[in-house]
């Protein structure tokens, strides 16, 4: 971004001296302030940490205003990193669609409290997706967002189903269940819009309809062969069993026979089942593998993990927005309006970045404004002169490390 700028030609070279010290002494200034935050978003987040034990959480009150504070301060530090949150009916548009991944999943919706989507930035894509069972494939283009954060809350007091079913079925005390009352956090890069849902906790893959004949079908013409072939021979299988059981008194030459011959096919008829099952798990575990492909790989941080990353995010859009705006108006022949500010802006962004962006000009007017670099008389703005700028933020940066 300095480089950038400096390449403009716009500031000569003692100029170029001086803005490069001014936005080094910017950016200190903001990272000051933003550790700050960075700290009060862990302290709202320790209540809510999954790791956390459960018998260390405050009373139901206490967590409902520690829950506000934590979405809030969320999604302030969202905000100021440029990220918008994507609404309810988004979320429930991408679930009837598919993107790259190519499969039929349920998202556990009910046992979560909230979700809530955040994303920044998105381009068009071009994707090849197979059809007639992977014979063909065709061409598709799709909105791919660069950036997303998820934030889900599980419901207070209990721990989600599906921890509950897979307890029931370990029979056992699982260690990384999600405890009721936590708060996740995940953040991915480069997510399809339509494959929002394969995001979510505990998300499972479910066989299609196409995939449910695929399996059943054979199933059924595989079975009816070996089913027909025992009803014939299941009532001598019953007499042998009955006279060694000492129920039945008789026994013909060849029912022994016969009652192996339906023993065997009793044998076909499991190992056929069986088999089918397995091929069941097996294009399960293929679905689930294509799932995993596609989002694993893209996800970035989880959790208090992402609180560094985000808060940084935020210190460096914000730092970027206040030096270009402090840049256009200090290279400005005359004061400029807010109007011929904006465009003179764009026109930066566009023609050395090659950048199209909603700038937020309010907020670099701002800030800029709240640190003593800017002027501004009768809807006239201009910048505080380099000399007097680097002063300005050397009197503010001793004001931060002053002892309070």
């Amino acid at each position: 971004m300095i480089d950038g700028l400096v390449a403009a030609g716009h500031l000569g070279d003692a100029g170029e001296i001086g803005f490069r010290q001014f936005a080094r002494q910017l950016g200190a200034v903001f990272h000051y302030q933003y550790f700050e935050q960075l700290d009060l978003l862990r302290e709202a987040y320790f209540p809510f940490d999954p790791e956390l034990d459960a018998r260390s959480c405050g009373s139901h009150q206490e967590n409902e205003a520690a829950y506000r504070r934590l979405s809030e301060e969320v999604v302030r530090v969202l905000t100021e990193a440029n990220f918008i949150e994507i609404t309810h009916d988004e979320i429930i548009k991408a679930f009837a669609e598919h993107a790259l991944v190519r499969v039929k999943l349920k998202a556990p919706v009910e046992e979560y409290r909230d979700v809530r989507m955040f994303r920044r930035g998105s381009h068009m894509e071009t994707i090849e997706i197979p059809v007639w069972r992977g014979l063909r494939r065709r061409s598709r283009e799709i909105e791919v967002f660069d950036d997303v954060v998820m934030m889900v809350a599980t419901r207070p007091g209990v721990d989600t189903p599906a921890d509950a079913r897979n307890l029931r079925w370990s029979g056992k005390r699982s260690s990384h269940k999600i405890r009721g009352g936590a708060v996740l956090f995940k953040y991915f890069r480069h997510v399809a819009r339509a494959d929002l849902e394969a995001l979510y906790p505990n998300v499972r893959v479910v066989m299609s309809l196409s995939d449910q004949l695929m399996l059943g079908v054979p199933a059924i013409f595989g079975g009816i062969p070996i089913l027909i072939k025992l009803a014939s021979t299941l009532v001598i299988l019953f007499l042998v069993a009955g006279f060694y059981l000492g129920v039945n008194g008789t026994l013909g030459d060849n029912d022994l026979e016969q009652a192996l011959a339906a023993l065997s096919g009793l044998f076909a008829l499991g190992a056929f089942m069986l088999r089918q099952w397995g091929n069941f798990h097996r294009q399960s575990l293929i679905h689930q593998k294509q799932l995993t492909d596609n989002i694993y790989y893209r996800n970035i941080n989880n959790n208090s993990g992402i609180f560094s990353y985000l808060i940084g995010e935020a210190e460096e859009q914000e730092w970027k927005e206040a030096l270009v705006a402090y840049y256009c108006l200090a290279t400005a022949a005359q004061p400029l309006t807010q109007a011929a500010l904006g465009a003179d802006i764009d026109e930066l962004l566009s023609q050395r970045f090659a950048v199209s962006a909603d700038f937020a000009i309010n907020e670099a007017l701002s800030r800029l404004k709240r640190l003593g670099l800017l002027d501004e008389s009768g809807g006239m703005l201009s910048a505080l002169p380099l000399p007097a700028a680097i002063e300005r933020l050397e009197t503010e940066w001793a004001q931060l490390l002053r002892p309070t």
